[in-house]
């Protein structure tokens, strides 16, 4: 696993959320490794506000993790849209990255 915090983070509808990116390694010498078609969005709860002392404790605006943002009262539990429409708070990759181009990012360059 592979993870780093961003200050500035990118969001989907005002929402924190990250990647999960599966790869198969299956050569160290030289490197070969090859990246799954799908994958998954993990979107927080809470719309995102920069941390300060009042809501750094607020882990549904800031944490992404899904065992906690479950919790929430504003969580959308992943039916049959799951596979098309990317309303939840969790996602398809291939979902999402339609998400991020409608908001004009460059996928290609993600």
């Amino acid at each position: 696993m592979v993870q780093r915090y961003i200050k500035n983070p990118l969001l989907i509808e005002n929402k924190k959320f990250d990647l999960r990116l599966y790869v198969l390694i299956v050569g160290l010498n030289p490197v070969r490794a090859y990246l799954a078609d799908e994958g998954l969005a993990r979107l927080c709860t809470e719309d995102y506000v920069p941390p300060n002392a009042q809501n750094m404790r607020n882990m549904f605006s800031h944490l992404t993790n899904f065992s906690l943002n479950k919790e929430s009262d504003k969580y959308k539990e992943p039916g049959e849209e799951f596979l098309t429409d990317g309303s939840g708070n969790k996602r398809l990759l291939t979902v999402t990255w339609k998400t991020m181009e409608e908001q004009g990012l460059d996928v290609q360059e993600i």
